[in-house]
């Protein structure tokens, strides 16, 4: 596997951060982690082989992780690169997304799902396994941050795991979940005295770090209050393990 950072920021506009995106290439295809209103052209900016993507994740529904879905799906049905296409777009999301998808495609007659290929909504629970690819499964945890919010964990044929919080508060089922994953990809919104309690600050992500012991750990979700901090060296004062700062263009082998 191999993490591409699309955008390591959040909903507040930031010169070097785009609102939260990942590409996750696997031996089995590519998925999208989230879509910010960044996500298209991010791909883009990166080379990614954005017209042949496998499927695309939505943790939750909030405007910085759902609202490149529709923008994307616009660009894909008139764009000459994916008019060969036949193999279906599979978009994976919460109760409800389907819903949110059909509001905007109806708002203005976009006809989004009338493409060369097909587009599949699968709509899952929390703590549901299942495959996102065949031969990647899949497993769903609820966070506390929104109603339908979820964490993701991926597990391939050779037994890696990669793990993605999303946006969440701290929970105790957040290390059990993530245990021994080959790469964490957790967010971290800020650096301490946190404000908003559904997010993350250091010392709850390394906390899950610590009762989790992945290979790695990538910090994503980054406010402004972690520009010109070294994050790796703070970490390393609560975790002796591997800390990254997620920036716009990383990518981390898994």
């Amino acid at each position: 596997m191999k993490l591409t950072i699309l955008g390591s920021g959040t909903s507040v506009p930031h010169p070097q951060r785009a609102s939260p995106s990942n590409w996750l290439e696997t031996s089995k295809g590519t998925l999208l982690l989230d879509a910010g209103p960044d996500a298209s052209h991010r791909m883009a900016e990166e080379h990614l082989d954005w017209p042949n993507l496998d499927a695309i994740w939505i943790s939750h529904f909030h405007l910085d992780h759902i609202s490149g879905l529709t923008p994307f799906l616009w660009g894909t049905k008139w764009a000459p690169q994916t008019q060969n296409r036949t193999r279906p777009l599979r978009i994976f999301g919460p109760a409800r997304l389907r819903q949110l998808v059909d509001a905007v495609n109806d708002s203005n007659n976009y006809r989004l799902f009338e493409q060369a290929f097909p587009i599949e909504i699968v709509e899952v629970s929390p703590n549901e396994d299942f495959e996102m690819l065949p031969g990647l499964s899949a497993s769903t945890l609820s966070t506390p941050h929104t109603k339908e919010s979820l964490a993701l964990r991926l597990k391939d044929e050779e037994s890696k795991l990669f793990v993605y919080t999303s946006d969440t508060g701290f929970s105790e089922d957040l290390a059990p979940f993530a245990k021994n994953a080959a790469l964490l990809l957790m967010e971290c919104s800020y650096r301490r005295n946190k404000t908003v309690q559904k997010h993350l600050e250091l010392a709850d992500a390394m906390r899950v770090a610590h009762d989790s012991a992945p290979e790695k750990v990538v910090l994503t979700h980054l406010y402004a209050q972690w520009d010109g901090v070294d994050l790796a060296a703070e970490a390393r004062q609560l975790w002796s393990g591997q800390t990254i700062e997620a920036m716009d263009g990383l990518r981390v082998e898994v």
